[in-house]
């Protein structure tokens, strides 16, 4: 389908000016179907020929400037954190020169990518979600799954599904808003001319979703800006490999530089520069505190003002009123939202609120689906959780479940237990507060372990009240009920407590152009990654009118005076 679409672009290019292609007739995206893996596919053989081929060498990634491969002297290791003593990945940190000589690079590279027709870019990365979905998937999947430690199917999602949409989803939306121009009227002519920012845009990328890395940097390229990616020190080869395609796609050098840095040093650097022209980020909230002041600092330094654009974690919860009957599939979707991918997701759940009637049921089905879950390698593929990514992550997640082994109002229901001899483990876990404001219930810990509060039925609308103003976070949350007033009440009482709300389904799972994603509050500027809103965020417009009638006279018909009577 989309060889057939690329074409269509291509023959309708040749025809007829690109300013005259009608955009939302071009390109209708679909997203990428999730494929199972099951043994003896084609999709199975081919990603254990990867797997293998990728797990037998170190890969050694470059800082790339325009066409240049720089290596300095900080040489990194990315390592599989199942697998702490095994490397993946020899990579290069890029000091502030490297930073420099791609902030020139990009700005050389700037005035032509900006020139070039939106349908000449929409069709790149058009291109590049192709390739994702065929030639290159299984490699793709085999970096994410080594580097990152995600079983094939977080690795399907993530790596393949939702950063091959992003890109196909962001050309339909770009094309289609052009579709929209100014009214006209009486003798002159309106219309919108489609920029990038003068200056760069830093995409600054999290380790925990290759896609989000890969989106962070193309989203703004697309609209014709260009950008500097700082790919996570722990996603190197994934973010690598999604940067190599997009060059096969056709992008041209210096437009996105890919260079790995250390934050504070990449930090200092873009914010000091006056070509600063945006920052797409997504970490921590503190993190992204941090790298506003620094914008704040230097606001005098810059040659517009910079857009900041953020998604800052969560603290989620599933909150379960009195009225919800089917445990079965309330403990299944915690276990997934809670577990899937060890809680490294932005969304997962960490605080669950139980009615007391509901609790023993709904512990027991936990404990019980924790106690068959395989926790090892993503190697072994009857895993369904493995590691966290690092033993930053590791030594602050166990720090929380020592203090909860000694705490007198917490109590282990199961799992607590931890261990980094060979990778970076810790056993799913479930703890009980009998503090709906322990820390357990407003820190985000971006780890295995859920904490819950069970209160007393008659308490659920309170209880809504707790949730909304617990944490400083704001990103997602779920209600699990079959009361229609109560799903109401829950939807009103917590409209502002997230910015993906569900109701009787996970608080993970987003898809692109189904669910857009991003919160507020703490969790970030809320602009809707999956959506068209988010990409008109890197859009830079002009409008234009244009007078067709010559001006006659200056003076207004209300300054002339009327003859006096005699």
């Amino acid at each position: 389908m989309i060889l057939s679409i690329r074409k269509s672009i291509l023959d309708l290019s040749r025809r007829f000016p690109a300013s005259r292609l009608t955009s939302c007739s071009l390109y209708h995206a679909t997203n990428e179907p999730i494929y199972g893996f099951e043994p003896g596919t084609e999709q199975r053989l081919a990603l254990d020929a990867k797997l293998k081929e990728y797990n037998s060498k170190v890969f050694e990634v470059p800082i790339v400037v325009g066409d240049e491969e720089i290596r300095t002297k900080n040489v990194r290791y990315q390592v599989k954190p199942f697998d702490h003593g095994s490397q993946l990945t020899k990579f290069y940190s890029a000091d502030s020169e490297s930073l420099l000589k791609a902030i020139e690079s990009s700005q050389k590279a700037f005035r032509a990518w900006d020139a070039t027709p939106l349908e000449k870019r929409a069709e790149i990365f058009i291109r590049a979600a192709e390739l994702i979905r065929g030639k290159y998937r299984a490699d793709i999947l085999a970096a994410t799954m080594l580097g990152q430690s995600k079983t094939i199917i977080q690795a399907e999602i993530d790596a393949a599904c939702e950063l091959s949409d992003f890109y196909a989803f962001n050309a339909q939306w770009a094309l289609e808003a052009q579709k929209w121009s100014p009214i006209s009227v009486g003798k002159c002519v309106n219309s919108l001319v489609w920029r990038g920012f003068e200056g760069f845009w830093a995409a600054i990328a999290p380790f925990n979703f290759t896609a989000i890395s890969g989106h962070l940097a193309g989203a703004p390229a697309l609209m014709g800006n260009v950008v500097l990616w700082k790919p996570s020190t722990t996603a190197i080869l994934s973010s690598y490999i999604t940067f190599q395609i997009l060059r096969e796609a056709g992008l041209p050098p210096g437009v996105i530089n890919f260079v790995p840095s250390e934050g504070p040093v990449f930090g200092e650097t873009i914010t000091k520069s006056p070509h600063l022209a945006g920052i797409n980020f997504t970490g921590s909230a503190k993190t992204f505190e941090n790298v506003w002041k620094e914008v704040a600092n230097n606001i005098g330094t810059y040659k517009s003002f910079p857009r900041l654009i953020g998604e800052c974690g969560g603290k989620n919860f599933h909150f379960i009123h009195p009225s919800a009957s089917n445990i079965k599939h309330i403990v299944n979707s915690t276990i997934r939202s809670a577990f899937e991918y060890s809680g490294q997701k932005c969304s997962a759940c960490s605080r669950i609120y139980v009615p007391e009637s509901k609790w023993n049921a709904i512990r027991d089905g936990l404990v019980a689906a924790v106690k068959q879950m395989k926790v090892g390698s993503p190697l072994e593929y009857d895993t369904f959780m493995t590691t966290v990514i690092d033993r930053k992550a590791f030594t602050k997640i166990k720090s929380y479940l020592d203090a909860a082994k000694s705490s007198s109002h917490l109590t282990i229901v199961t799992g607590g237990n931890c261990d980094d001899s060979k990778g970076f483990y810790i056993e799913p876990t479930i703890i009980q507060t009998k503090d709906p404001l322990d820390r357990l219930m407003q820190e985000e810990l971006f780890g295995p372990v859920l904490t819950a509060y069970v209160y007393k039925d008659h308490e659920a609308s309170a209880v809504l009240q707790l949730i909304d103003t617990t944490t400083s976070y704001a990103l997602t949350g779920s209600v699990f009920a079959d009361d229609e007033n109560a799903i109401k009440e829950a939807s009103e009482q917590l409209r502002h407590s997230a910015g993906n709300f569900y109701v009787n389904d996970k608080s993970t799972g987003s898809v692109v152009s189904q669910q857009p994603f991003g919160g507020s509050r703490k969790s970030g500027t809320n602009d809707k990654a999956g959506s068209p809103f988010y990409i008109l965020r890197f859009a830079n417009l002009l409008a234009v009118k244009t007078q067709t009638e010559p001006t006659n006279d200056w003076s207004y018909p209300y300054m002339r005076i009327s003859p006096k009577k005699v």
